[in-house]
């Protein structure tokens, strides 16, 4: 006979833990650096160090008699979308004419891309898992962050360098058809995104109290650089997301709700026109280095000042609508996770002459594919962040708060511009969006539990 028990712990130093943590570090970097990790061959090497990660935590657990495992309920939306998608994939449908028999049963509407979506979605799951356990130290905690931080701070730079260069190509050599490549993403928009995750943490960091003057600097041009790679993608919804990420750290940081004595009031009015001023300048800043360098076009499309024809969304009221008419036609599960390429070609009232795989809004887009039951883990996912997220920024000073604050903030971004776009269904975002959301929520050493499995010796054998 077996019992549990529950053990605190803050920290794994296995060599399996140091692996695991490795490859929470690597795979972002690695999957930005090739193409945002949108071809299917480069997850063939995911899935390779998903193996490695998988078969680290088992050696980790066996070594210490118990699993490292983090609790946080975060993890459950996620098992919900992987659920759905499994249920969408039993052979509960109807027959089409000309499809084969096993296919067309599936309540999917493309059982491929839905089958294949599941198994990204296991090896978030997987990595969102390990980062949430084995981030489990202030150690760690600064490590992830000054990575995301720097990481970005490069891509930034060598994406302003690629557009000045080569814009039509990808490190010289990779031609994009249908979308405007930028830095080592195939789509510029979704570079965007990238950099509303990084300039919200280096923004939290530089207005920080136990940065240095010369970290301080560092941080200032890094979120310049950030702010300039931004504009210059001309994406409307990746500038509305990262501005929506800076306001609200400095709002954060304006407004932290402490109590003030009648001299540290007058500081605090201080400090909250400082940050205003600070945040004026950079704009600025970034406004003028943008002119500077050529980017006229992008800066007047990105706010919106220049024409853009008869449809000012470009496209998207009618993808929008057309998302709406699937799900309405499949209201509980949605036509497939994944599926909105196919189901779009059965409502669709254009010529069809471009074939339209998203819907550019992450959250039509989810009630298209997985209906109420999606819509619902989306709903739970977001509530449950924020209400995490927030109460550790309340509860917490000094480094832990403000890489929780950034966090937040990135992870707002990312909201935001989900609302025209799809910036998570390039696989390099999605994993640093995963981090972020472990950053933000994670407990740094307690709040960890080791499940250990034991025999009773009482009990005969």
């Amino acid at each position: 006979m077996f019992w549990s028990e529950e053990i605190q712990v803050g920290g794994s130093r296995s060599l399996a833990s140091r692996v695991i943590f490795g490859i929470v570090c690597f795979l972002p970097v690695f999957s930005t650096l090739l193409f945002g990790g949108v071809d299917n061959a480069t997850w063939i090497l995911i899935s390779v160090f998903w193996a490695i990660l998988t078969l680290a935590w088992i050696a980790d657990s066996w070594r210490a008699g118990g699993i490292l495992w983090n609790t946080s309920a975060l993890q459950l939306p996620l098992l919900g979308m992987i659920i759905i998608g499994l249920i969408q994939l039993l052979p509960l449908g109807g027959q089409v004419a000309g499809v084969s028999v096993q296919m067309s049963r599936a309540l999917s509407l493309d059982p491929l891309s839905t089958r294949f979506f599941v198994i990204k979605l296991i090896i978030y799951l997987t990595f969102f898992a390990a980062c949430l356990a084995f981030i489990n130290s202030e150690k760690r905690l600064k490590v992830i962050v000054w990575l995301v931080i720097v990481f970005g701070s490069l891509m930034a730079f060598y994406g302003i360098l690629q557009r000045l260069a080569t814009p039509e190509g990808i490190y010289g050599m990779r031609e994009t058809s249908g979308a405007i490549p930028f830095g080592p993403f195939v789509n510029q928009h979704h570079f965007a995104t990238f950099m509303q995750m990084t300039a919200a943490l280096a923004a939290a960091i530089l207005l920080g109290r136990d940065v240095g003057r010369e970290k301080r600097l560092l941080l200032g041009a890094g979120l310049v650089v950030m702010g300039v790679a931004t504009v210059s993608t001309g994406s409307r919804g990746g500038i509305l997301g990262f501005l929506a990420a800076l306001a609200f750290v400095g709002i954060i940081f304006a407004f932290s709700g402490r109590k003030h004595s009648e001299t540290r009031s007058k500081k605090s009015v201080t400090g909250k026109v400082a940050i205003l001023a600070g945040g004026m300048a950079l704009a600025l800043v970034i406004f003028g280095v943008v002119l500077l360098i050529g980017g006229n076009d992008a800066l007047f499309r990105g706010i919106g000042a220049a024409s853009t024809g008869a449809d000012i969304s470009t496209g998207r009221l009618h993808f929008w609508s057309v998302a709406l008419k699937i799900f309405f036609a499949n209201p509980i599960l949605g036509a497939g996770l994944e599926s909105f390429g196919v189901a779009f070609t059965r409502y669709d009232t254009w010529s069809g002459q471009f074939r339209v795989e998203q819907a550019h809004n992450e959250y039509l887009q989810t009630l298209a594919d997985a209906g109420i039951a999606g819509a619902i883990c989306l709903v739970a996912f977001i509530v449950l962040f924020f209400r995490k997220g927030l109460a550790v920024i309340a509860s917490s000073d000094g480094f832990r708060g403000e890489a929780a604050t950034g966090a937040v903030a990135g992870c707002l971004g990312v909201l935001v511009h989900s609302f025209f776009d799809f910036p998570l269904r390039t696989p390099s975002n999605a994993f640093f969006f995963l981090i972020l959301c472990s950053v933000a929520t994670v407990a740094v050493a307690p709040g960890i539990t080791r499940h250990r499995r034991r025999r009773n010796l009482s009990d005969p054998d």
